[in-house]
């Protein structure tokens, strides 16, 4: 009789914190479930307010100009950290002086929205890649690229639009030779961590055009003309427009930056 009482006793133990732990289960999803607002000022939010940005001819009043036209003075040699030496035009545009070198911006930067446009010459010289072939790298490690591809095919990961070696364009979507294309770039620099391992990669989106050619593309690392990507720590870097040495004759104008935190 002794016994039959101590498994009962023991069966409504247990029942008794089953149902315990239901109860406390039921509370605790009462609780972690959210309501629906049944008024729509519960669902307004009021702070904080994006900062103002106007635009005027294009730009927008926080963007940085890196070029107008009038001065390369936001640029040195890439090559010796010399005053830029690319030919500065009437029609307010800079061209690829041949064999000088790339030219960098003197500021270093991160993650970008960036409007560059450019030119390949009128007059056709070369094929494949020694046709009007320059190149906008980001943080000076990171190429997109610009070719004239017009009746000139070539590799299509080194095409114009692509992000060179990694990601072949979406679509090609370049104005007829010697008229101006536009680029606008939307780029997110990767991270390292402090052991100098990569924790995120780095992102690029590439309007051609006005037409999206590179849709938010992870990319891989540097794009390297021989061998694979390389993803050495780094932090802010350069702007970088590349002279591809083989009279590329490719002219640049418009350029501004937003920096994006």
């Amino acid at each position: 009789m002794v016994k039959k009482i101590i498994v009962v006793t023991f069966l409504i133990s247990i029942i008794g914190c089953k149902e315990s732990a239901v109860v406390e289960i039921k509370e605790e999803a009462k609780t972690n479930l959210e309501v629906e607002p049944t008024k729509p000022e519960e669902t307004e939010i009021w702070e904080p307010k994006p900062n103002v940005v106007n635009v005027s001819n294009g730009i927008p009043s926080d963007a940085i100009v890196l070029f107008d036209g009038s001065n390369l003075d936001s640029w040195i040699s890439a090559v010796d950290s010399t005053a830029a030496d690319w030919h500065l035009n009437k029609d307010g545009s800079m061209t690829v002086k041949n064999k000088v070198g790339d030219i960098r911006t003197k500021q270093n930067f991160g993650s970008v929205q960036l409007h560059i446009e450019w030119m390949s010459p009128a007059e056709v010289q070369g094929s494949n890649q020694s046709r009007a072939n320059s190149g906008v790298f980001l943080q000076g490690k990171y190429e997109v690229q610009v070719l004239d591809n017009n009746d000139n095919d070539t590799y299509v990961n080194g095409q114009v639009g692509s992000i060179y070696k990694q990601s072949i364009p979406l679509v090609k979507a370049s104005s007829p030779t010697g008229k101006w294309n536009e680029y606008d770039i939307i780029f997110h620099a990767p991270e390292f961590d402090t052991d100098g391992n990569k924790t995120k990669s780095g992102t690029i989106t590439v309007l051609h055009n006005g037409v999206l050619v590179q849709d938010h593309y992870e990319i891989k690392g540097t794009t390297e003309y021989i061998g694979w990507p390389k993803n050495i720590a780094h932090g802010k870097g350069p702007i970088v427009l590349q002279d591809h040495g083989d009279n590329s004759r490719v002219s640049y104008r418009n350029i501004w930056v937003r920096e994006l935190n």
